[in-house]
Order: C-alpha cells, then structure tokens, then sequence
C-alpha cells in the first residue's frame, strides 16, 4: 500500500564533538512506510561502509518486495504479517551482504553495523531490529522504548545478575553481543503493533540516548511535535550540548491519519460472495 501523505518523516544525522568520522546512516521510504537506522563499527571507515550497505540493501529489498504484497496479509507458516517477513529477509540480506564485503577486504574486516527498521501497514507497525539502536514510541506525552538493546549489560538485567542501576555503574553499556556482518547469520528481533494517528516513533543510534536521559527525550518531542524537523534538530543539539561522544542520528515518523488496507477488488467480490 502507498502511503504517500500518510507519513510525516524527519532525519537527522550527526558526526558529534568527539568522532571525526561519522559512521551512522539514516533511510526512509515514505511511500512504502519504512524507516531505518543503522549504527557502523570497525576500523578506518569501514564502520561507515557496513551502515550505508545496511541501509542501501533493507531499502532495495523493500522497493522491490513491498509494491508486490497484497495488504494485510499474514504469513500461514509464522503468524506474522508478511511485511515483518519482508523486514527479517531484509535485515539478512543485509547482513549476508555486509559479512561478504568483511571477508573479501582486508580494510573492511570486522566491520559490522546495529539496525533499526520500522514499517507502517495497516494500521500496524513492524518493528525489526538488531543490537542496541533503539526504537520509542510517544502516545498521549508518554514515552515507550519500543525494543530491547542486544547489549551484555541488558542480558544480565534480563537474567537477574544485576539491577539496571548495578548494571550501569559496572559493565560498559555499549557492549553489543548481536549485530549485522559479524557472522554469516543473524537473529532478528521482529515485533508488530498497532498504531494510532498521531503517534511519533523515534529510531535513535545509542549517541542519542547514550547522551540524553528518557525524560529529556520526551521533553524535547512533547515541546516541538508540531515540527518533526525540528525536533530532531534539538535532539541532535541537546545529545551534543551534553558532549556529543559518539555519532549521532535520529529518524522520526509520524502517521497523520489511520491506514487500514484496503483488498483488491476480487477480493472484496469473494468476500461478500462466501
């Protein structure tokens, strides 16, 4: 389904006051309902390479399959929508392509990236993602993090080895024990929800919420809503205002109005039919 005038669609990358390269990379779709965020690592430039490979290959693969899906459907054999299969087959192409490209030049090895994709479908939304780029969802001025970081320091909260307040004060919280191109598999976190008119979802690489506390993040979407652009311009401001360590990048979508799918119009025939 096009959802041309549904999306309201704002991005913003960032290098920071600390890097000197700026290994994050941003996309958007709006007729095809998709956002992505990707956050590189590796040596001289390579994390670069494996964020815009990311990034380059989820977008071609949903140009390419999303136009030909039949809306509202669901996949027999897993339950889910066959956009959230669409997302996982993309997010492993992606990371096919990126641990290729790692094996092939010796400048790119070790290379890999964090993903973060979303895709709106009737009136739902797939939420697929890998490592510890971050999705959140703002409904009714209350912040929600919409995915679970693949961190060491998340997986020892989950198994009660520390409080979330231990874990913080001991362990590194940017060690990520899942991301594209380090192996030539990878396991993507898929989850669906619905979606309500004038939610705003935010992607974020961990230079955003490494730098800005949740309730400053809220703050700072309340106060601008009315302009996606400019909020993202004062998040990217305030992470860099707070030292700016890392790259930093946000990708913020807002649906304007609800966008059931609509069948064929066989379809509709059958239906009234039988």
């Amino acid at each position: 389904m096009d959802l041309t005038g549904v999306l309201d669609i704002a991005g913003k990358t960032d290098t920071g006051r600390v890097r000197t390269q700026n290994e994050d990379s941003i996309g958007e779709a709006a007729a095809l309902g998709s956002i992505v965020l990707a956050d590189g690592m590796g040596g001289y430039q390579s994390g670069e390479v494996a964020s815009a490979l990311a990034v380059n290959t989820i977008l071609n693969h949903l140009h390419e399959k999303i136009p030909e899906t039949e809306p509202g459907g669901i996949s027999d054999e897993t339950g889910y929508s066959k956009e959230s299969i669409i997302a996982r087959t993309a997010i492993k192409l992606a990371n096919e392509a990126i641990f290729k490209a790692a094996s092939s030049k010796k400048e790119y090895h070790g290379m890999g990236t964090t993903v973060v994709l979303g895709i709106f479908h009737d009136n739902r939304l797939t939420v697929a993602h890998v490592g510890d780029s971050r999705m959140y969802r703002v409904r009714d001025s209350i912040l929600e993090q919409m995915t679970v970081d693949h961190t060491l320091l998340q997986e020892l909260v989950d198994r009660g080895f520390y409080s979330q307040q231990e874990a913080e004060s001991t362990l590194s919280k940017n060690l990520v024990t899942r991301a594209l191109g380090i192996e030539n598999s990878v396991a993507v976190d898929i989850s669906e929800v619905d979606v309500h008119p004038n939610d705003i979802y935010l992607l974020c690489s961990d230079g955003l919420n490494d730098m800005i506390d949740d309730e400053d993040i809220l703050l700072t979407i309340n106060t601008f809503s009315d302009n996606l652009q400019a909020t993202a311009d004062k998040l990217i401001m305030l992470a860099n205002e707070n030292g700016g360590r890392d790259n930093v990048s946000v990708v913020l979508a807002r649906p304007t109005k609800a966008y059931p799918a609509t069948k064929p119009f066989i379809n509709r025939i059958a239906d009234f039919l039988f």
